[in-house]
């Protein structure tokens, strides 16, 4: 099945035929009327990538340095909740197929795999995303967990105030706790072996968050547990407590806007992830993309700047750098190859950014990450690429 995959796209429609429409939507959905989906997408279609011929690209080498650590390319896997819905294991499978690959893994913190599974699976490429919680213990205690467990960074995802308004869900009859309807069950017998996982394995289990709900819990307890305590007030006090109490790479995952880059570097954040979580929380939101380079200018060279929302191709990634961005992340792309062929499907999905930014390095005729720039580009907010031009030496 896997030798037939040319790109993402294909891994979406082998993930598609594989899901029943309520899980296939709860993973492609966004917001409201899902502008921000399109925009995020759209920002890269527009933007023009300029190709420099004559140059010796013989040997390319898209290794990239990231805290201190050297990975084979600049994409990593961004934390994507409820994975195991998709396929049980999915978590653990990710955070494999990363491994393998030298590449980062973020674990969600509405996964359906533990602290202590990443931290023996892949301790040197596992990084565990944090939601703050009402009961400031269980944050704290995550933050232990994911020390105890030789994890070296921790992301503070800050963009999820509130639930969103995902209407596909709400139309699929997505409730918790999470239970089929007559008119799911009969869509999810077109899905033979995803409905033989459902039987078998039931709802899963949120793995992180099951010592907090009490002994015995049942799915639905943890599941109220963590609907109730994730959606907790965030102020920059939490960002300094988690700084206090973090040892390792601290990186806030959310930021949006250039003056809350500037205050997370005052307050020794060591990263953040530009990102509108996907396209799912406020809709008619500016793109990552479209605010990378004005949070860049205003950061400088002070703290790492990463990136998410929108990645599907190779050349996206380098797009991202180009702008600004010091590493790229991903999630609903790992997310198809997971779920169409477990840890082979997600590594293939990385194979194929791996490929598609080799030859895109070429075409651009850049030997090594470090030479990419806006040099490089012509995009929307200034179509004269000669403001953009480095003058050659």
């Amino acid at each position: 099945m896997m030798n037939d995959v040319v790109n993402i796209d294909d891994l979406r429609k082998l993930a598609k035929r594989r899901l029943p429409k309520i899980a296939y939507d709860y993973v492609e959905g966004g917001t409201d009327d899902e502008a921000a989906l399109l925009t995020n997408l759209q920002a890269f279609r527009r933007t023009r990538v300029i190709p420099r011929y004559l140059v010796d690209v013989s040997v390319r080498d898209q290794s990239t340095v990231l805290f201190g650590r050297t990975y084979s390319s600049p994409i990593g896997i961004a934390p994507t909740g409820l994975a195991g819905l998709l396929r049980p294991g999915a978590d653990i499978m990710l955070a494999q197929a990363a491994r393998d690959a030298n590449v980062p893994f973020i674990m969600s913190g509405v996964s359906t795999g533990s602290i202590e599974d990443l931290g023996k699976v892949a301790p040197d490429h596992g990084w565990y995303q944090l939601y703050s919680s009402k009961d400031p213990s269980i944050s704290e205690d995550m933050i232990k967990r994911a020390s105890d467990a030789g994890l070296r960074t921790l992301v503070f995802t800050v963009d999820v105030p509130e639930s969103s308004n995902r209407e596909r869900d709400l139309r699929n009859g997505w409730r918790r706790p999470l239970k089929l309807t007559w008119k799911t069950k009969f869509e999810a017998l077109r899905h033979p072996a995803w409905m033989m996982q459902w039987l078998q394995h039931g709802a899963p289990y949120f793995d992180n968050w099951t010592k907090y709900a009490g002994p015995n819990a049942s799915v639905e307890q943890v599941a109220d547990l963590v609907a109730n305590q994730c959606r907790a007030p965030m102020t920059w006090k939490h960002v300094e407590r988690y700084r206090e109490l973090w040892k390792g790479n601290f990186v806030i995952k959310g930021i949006m806007h250039p003056d809350d880059a500037v205050r997370a570097h005052s307050l020794g954040v060591d990263g953040i992830i530009v990102s509108n979580h996907g396209g799912r929380q406020l809709d008619n939101a500016p793109s990552p993309l479209e605010m990378l380079p004005r949070i860049r200018d205003v950061v400088g060279d002070n703290m790492t700047v990463m990136l998410d929302s929108g990645i599907r191709r190779g050349l996206d990634v380098l797009i991202a750098i180009c702008m600004g961005a010091q590493f790229v992340f991903q999630g609903r792309p790992t997310l198809y190859g997971v779920t169409a062929g477990g840890v082979a499907g997600a590594a293939k999905a990385l194979a194929i950014f791996r490929r598609e930014i080799d030859i895109s390095m070429a075409q651009m005729g850049v030997s090594s990450i470090a030479d990419l720039g806006r040099h490089h580009l012509m995009w929307k907010d200034n179509e004269d690429w000669r403001s953009n031009r480095r003058e050659e030496t």
